[in-house]
Order: C-alpha cells, then sequence, then structure tokens
C-alpha cells in the first residue's frame, strides 16, 4: 500500500519507515504536517496516513479532517493517529475527527502489521464498493449516474477550457440482439466499448447500446477527429460469434461546450446531433453546432 507517514521525531519516523519497507508498503515520510498535506492533496493515490497526534506546524487532526474531505471525491483513506499520550481523550478525539484506528507509541511492530492488514483488507473492500457503485457491470465503463457527476464536476470546475461530448448509438443494435440473441448483443456493446478502454477522457454506458464521452481539452474540430477514428475501427472490426462474424456501424453526436452553457444543454446538444446522424442514414458525425451532420470519409 501507499502509506503517508507523518511522525515529527527523526528516529520514530526512521523506525516506522523500517517497519513499513519490511511489509513491502511504499513509504512517504514527512516530519512537517504542513508538507505532509500539501503532498496529500497533490497524491491520489494514498491508501492509508499514519499520523502522530503532535506534529509540527499543524495537528495531525487536520489531516484527518483533510483526508475525509478527499476520500469523497478520490476514493477511501484509511487514516491511523498515534500518539505517546495514553489519555482516553486522545483516543476520542481522533475518532471523532474521523480517523478509523489509533495506537500508542512506540508502536509493537506485530500489532501494526495487524492493523494495517486490517486497513488494507478495509480499504479493498471500500475501492471495491467504489467501482461497484461508478461502474457498468457488463462493460466496466462507468454508468450514467457516475459519468454525469464527472461531466458536471468538469463543468463547474474547467475554468472556461476547451470541453466536447461525444455521444454514440449502435446501429441498428435492436435486428442484432432479434437475430442473433442477448448473449450476442451483449458481445456488440463490450465490443463496442472496449474500443474506449485505453482512450483519453472520460466514458460511460448511459443507455442500452448508448454511450458518451467526455473530452476535456478538445474543441469541437478535435473531438469529431477522435470520434471519427473510432467510428471507423468500429466499423472496420467485425464481431466474431458463434453464430458467425457479422459487422457493425454506430452514430455519433458531438457537441462543444459554448459559454454560460451547462450540463443540460451540452448533453441536449450532443443527443440532438446524435439524432441527425441517424436520420441521415447512420455510421456518420452530427455536429451540435449544424442542423445537417457532417459526413466523414470512411
Amino acid at each position: 500500500m501507499d502509506v503517508l507517514l507523518v511522525e515529527p521525531s527523526r528516529v520514530g519516523l526512521s523506525i516506522l519507515g523500517k517497519m513499513l519497507e519490511r511489509r513491502g508498503d511504499v513509504v512517504h515520510p514527512f516530519q512537517d504536517g504542513v508538507e505532509a498535506l500539501a503532498f496529500l492533496r497533490k497524491t491520489p493515490g494514498v491508501d492509508v496516513i499514519i499520523t502522530s497526534f503532535e506534529t509540527k506546524t499543524i495537528c495531525g487532526l487536520e489531516l484527518c479532517w483533510e483526508a475525509r474531505v478527499l476520500s469523497e471525491s478520490r476514493g477511501p483513506i484509511h487514516v491511523i493517529v498515534m500518539s505517546a499520550d495514553r489519555e482516553d481523550a486522545k483516543l476520542i478525539e481522533a475518532l471523532d475527527s474521523g480517523a478509523d484506528d489509533f495506537f500508542h507509541k512506540p508502536p509493537i511492530e506485530a500489532e501494526l502489521n495487524a492493523r494495517l492488514r486490517a486497513a488494507e483488507r478495509m480499504v479493498r473492500t471500500q475501492k471495491e464498493i467504489l467501482r461497484m457503485a461508478q461502474t457498468d457491470p457488463l462493460t466496466g465503463a462507468y454508468n450514467r449516474r457516475f459519468f454525469f457527476d464527472r461531466m458536471r464536476a468538469e463543468i463547474e470546475e474547467g475554468g472556461g477550457r476547451p470541453l466536447s461530448l461525444v455521444m454514440l448509438d449502435i446501429d441498428h443494435f435492436k435486428s442484432v440482439n432479434d437475430r442473433y440473441g442477448h448473449d450476442v448483443g451483449d458481445l456488440v456493446i463490450c465490443q463496442v466499448a472496449g474500443q474506449f478502454a485505453r482512450r483519453e477522457g472520460v466514458f460511460g454506458r448511459i443507455g442500452g447500446e448508448e454511450f458518451a464521452w467526455l473530452l476535456p481539452d478538445c474543441d469541437e474540430a478535435q473531438a469529431v477527429e477522435k470520434a471519427e477514428a473510432v467510428r471507423r475501427i468500429i466499423e472496420r472490426t467485425p464481431v466474431s460469434s458463434d453464430q458467425g462474424r457479422f459487422s457493425v456501424t454506430s452514430s455519433f453526436g458531438v457537441a462543444a461546450l459554448g459559454p454560460g452553457m451547462g450540463l443540460a444543454e451540452l448533453s441536449k446538444r450532443a443527443d440532438m446531433a446524435l439524432y441527425e446522424a441517424k436520420r441521415s442514414g447512420r455510421n456518420c458525425i452530427g455536429l451540435g453546432s449544424q442542423v445537417e451532420p457532417r459526413r466523414l470519409s470512411a
């Protein structure tokens, strides 16, 4: 695990660091609480914080509070507070401030290892619960709710930078289900979704055979170029099933975020662009900035 370790004593920091390294953890050691807090804010991979109650410049409990705030947006962080003070009040205050666990200094290595094994189980379980809440079980793409949450955040925090939304729909998908069955239909959905697995941006399944692709820092022309690249791949990649090989195509709608535009209007523009693409023959790209879709050469 990635462990942020905060201990004002150089000797204590070294002892704890060696214990963690023997477990195979990646350790980020700090004596100063402010420096540790700055590192935490810019490092999303931290799984566990072990902080002394007594730290330099800020109280260790501030790290607890910050971890709780950050965990709401980026996933679970397990917080363990340690103190040389044996008073029960310190334990109660730490837990009330958001700590998950507490131990007294100096640490007993076997006890620390047991607490960290428990922390690892909790973090792993919390991450799995979060993944299940955010993703579509068939494709692994973001589900509708989480996709639009991410989209809303990108719009609100974008600061005026370019942002484009691509909506796409598998053409004649009902015919695929009717002819080959729903198992093959699921295979088609997964194959199309798989084309986005390693691409930039935020990708989600927002309906049965409908997907959405959010592209930060892309204007309309750049988004069209990226959408066209995927459209060609989908068109040229046959689906192989027990019932034979066949091809599928997809229609796309592209819309760019304009001044004063919010989530609802951007979504509507992309959806209208997708509708225009389907109305114009499918397997093409419709533009939110135009009434008629622009057909691009295959």
